[in-house]
């Protein structure tokens, strides 16, 4: 294929007219069109920026077959990024499922001294599963330099309109979760002592909070994906990110302090989840207030 050729292709790929490409490489639509006819090139900062544009790399769009390697590219960045987003969401939930069946093993059949154990051998698990997946993916982008989202306008679109529920749904399983214990924690059944109901309560809040932050984290990687952060994230949007992440896992951090120091495995889980999650809460208000 021609340069021209290429060119046409990305651009109707991406749904964009002429006048739309001229816009946002900020020359005429009569540039455009002689490009796509091979009556004339653009110059190589516009072509870096084509580049840049369509996520192609130079060689492929001046002298090779942008269809094929497309669709070639497009199949291998979905493939990995899919893989990317399951293991970091297993790494996240083994952290939280390990929180879980601490407060439930230790506090629930007593077994402290195995709850800490089952804990650490599944932090373990997630921490070498998050070192493995970053430089798995860190090799991945340099072994294919170039490569990044290859979606049409409408895969985009189909994408954003769920990504609001991708994100509303979890968060509105942990508020449910939240409500639910407030009347469970008082109809204690008659096979199970006081300690063991709270114990077992704990465990199906820590339950909720487990499938919410995996949810939000696949979530999270799948927008990702897609090249939304790129394209369309601000700064703002980006600290809110960092906020909710360090906040989640300081939370965790706090839980695990002072229930193995103060023994407050059943009291502390609620408190502190949901302090966190109003102070990250508040903290994205802010943070989006000053971006306006």
């Amino acid at each position: 294929m021609t340069f021209g050729e290429n060119l046409q292709f990305l651009r109707k790929r991406a749904n964009m007219t002429q006048e739309d490409l001229a816009e946002k490489m900020e020359v005429s639509r009569q540039s455009v069109s002689k490009w796509e006819s091979n009556s004339s090139y653009p110059e190589t900062e516009a072509i870096l920026r084509l580049c840049s544009l369509f996520h192609c790399d130079m060689d492929t769009l001046l002298r090779g077959d942008v269809s094929r390697r497309f669709g070639e590219d497009a199949s291998l960045w979905d493939k990995h990024m899919n893989g990317f987003a399951a293991v970091m969401t297993a790494g996240v939930a083994l952290v939280l499922l390990g929180v879980t069946l601490m407060l439930f093993v230790g506090e629930f059949f007593a077994l402290e001294m195995w709850a800490g154990v089952l804990f650490f051998l599944l932090l373990a698990a997630a921490v070498t599963i998050f070192i493995l997946s970053g430089m798995g993916h860190d090799t991945f982008l340099r072994q294919h330099p170039g490569i990044g989202p290859c979606y049409t306008k409408e895969e985009m679109d189909r994408f954003e309109r769920r990504f609001p529920a991708l994100i509303a749904i979890p968060i509105a399983l942990l508020l449910l979760g939240l409500t639910a214990m407030i009347p469970l924690e008082s109809l204690t059944p008659a096979q199970f002592s006081k300690d063991q109901w709270d114990a077992l309560c704990g465990t199906l809040f820590l339950l909720c909070v487990t499938v919410t932050a995996s949810a939000l984290t696949w979530a999270g990687i799948q927008h990702s994906k897609y090249g939304f952060p790129e394209e369309k994230m601000t700064p703002a949007q980006r600290r809110v990110g960092r906020i909710w992440g360090v906040g989640m896992v300081a939370a965790t951090a706090l839980y695990v302090g002072l229930g193995y120091g103060l023994d407050l495995w059943k009291q502390a889980a609620p408190i502190i989840y949901t302090v966190a999650a109003l102070l990250c809460a508040a903290l994205t208000i802010l943070v989006n207030k000053d971006d306006e």
